[in-house]
């Protein structure tokens, strides 16, 4: 049998990805072709100037803090940050990394996700959209209601109060009848509007028994790419309550971004360790997601944690969303959620479901 020639160098050469192995003096050593393609510099002015004139002036520092971890040995995985190409472009990167202290390298492999950060900002700006027009629509359905059910009730009231007795002409009584079944027919009218409103957002939020382990896994066939480049380990146990009644599109929305979040999030010299369970206590089935993530300070952070924009890290993909959706989806339909969290400890969110 003919054994096959493989050409290292071959594969060095023609991979999409970028590859490079740079020095801990910060400057490149070797560069792939890749690298010269996306920036858009020749390999001789990336070899000539410092690795971080190349990157994002707002992620210059969050860059040379994670490259002074990977000199103390410590891998890196799954860090995103942004470049600005020759022509001023930003194209966004996610690197993985490994440091040879012997030989005072890192071997890496970058890859550009420019443009799943671009359908990443568009999908935000619409949740953020729908978000607000969400609670515009309740607060205008709330007002209308109170509004203008108030002043049909207060008409209907005078009505009450006159004696019709008292009244000798055949035409007014005939208009004031008029009147107050005009009256009692807008509030009724008025009545059946809101009872409307309010059936349709209850079929939008449609509760039912919902598979725990079913929804999970079609959040993590969603995602996995991101698992599997993120070198993410997620652990998984719905031994204690299998089935929840809740909302399957929620419940796959908290899935997504709690996950994410802890993929996200992860500390850079540790690959994401996940872990998914379920819990009944005190005749209350909960759900429970821990990582071992950045965590964040929960006395600086307070109330603020699930508010709309809200952002802890200086992470520069964060938008401040996903923990808003997913205590919007929780609560609206009458659960509880629950963090723990300390810095570069981990952070563990808790959801109770209404019975």
């Amino acid at each position: 049998m003919q054994m096959v020639d493989f050409r290292y160098d071959r594969f060095f050469e023609l991979t999409p990805d970028l590859l490079c192995i740079a020095g801990y003096d910060g400057y490149f050593k070797k560069i792939n072709p890749a690298v010269s393609k996306v920036l858009g510099y020749s390999l001789d002015e990336l070899y000539s100037r410092p690795i971080n004139d190349f990157v994002y002036t707002e992620d210059k520092e969050i860059t040379s803090k994670m490259r002074e971890k990977l000199t103390k040995a410590k891998p890196l995985y799954n860090f995103e940050n942004r470049y600005v190409t020759k022509a001023g472009e930003i194209v966004w990167l996610s690197w993985t990394s490994l440091p040879v202290e012997r030989d005072e390298l890192i071997f890496a492999i970058a890859k550009n996700i420019t443009h799943k950060k671009k359908l990443e900002e568009d999908r935000n700006a619409m949740l953020t959209s729908l978000a607000r027009i969400n609670e515009d629509l309740k607060q205008l359905t709330y007002t209308t209601s109170h509004d203008l059910r108030s002043p049909v009730n207060n008409i209907l009231a005078l009505f009450s109060l006159i004696n019709p007795s008292r009244i000798s002409d055949q035409e007014t009584l005939e208009v004031m009848e008029i009147l107050q079944v005009a009256s009692e027919k807008l509030k009724q009218t008025l009545n059946n509007y809101i009872d409307l409103l309010k059936e349709r957002q209850q079929e939008q939020a449609e509760i039912q028994e919902v598979d725990l382990q079913a929804s999970l896994n079609d959040v993590l066939q969603s995602i996995s790419a991101l698992i599997l480049t993120s070198n993410a380990f997620i652990e998984v146990d719905f031994s204690a309550v299998a089935k929840v009644r809740f909302n399957k599109m929620y419940l796959e929305s908290v899935f997504l971004n709690l996950i994410t979040n802890s993929v996200k999030y992860a500390r850079p010299d540790s690959p994401p360790h996940i872990s998914i369970s379920s819990q009944r206590s005190n005749g209350v089935n909960r759900l429970i997601i821990s990582d071992n993530g950045i965590g964040f300070d929960l006395e600086k952070v307070k109330d603020d944690i699930f508010g709309l924009h809200q952002k802890f890290h200086h992470h520069t993909d964060s938008k401040g969303i996903g923990l808003y959706l997913v205590h919007s989806h929780v609560t609206s339909l009458g659960g509880k959620i629950s963090v723990e969290s300390r810095v570069n400890e981990g952070t563990t969110f808790t959801i109770s479901f209404k019975e």
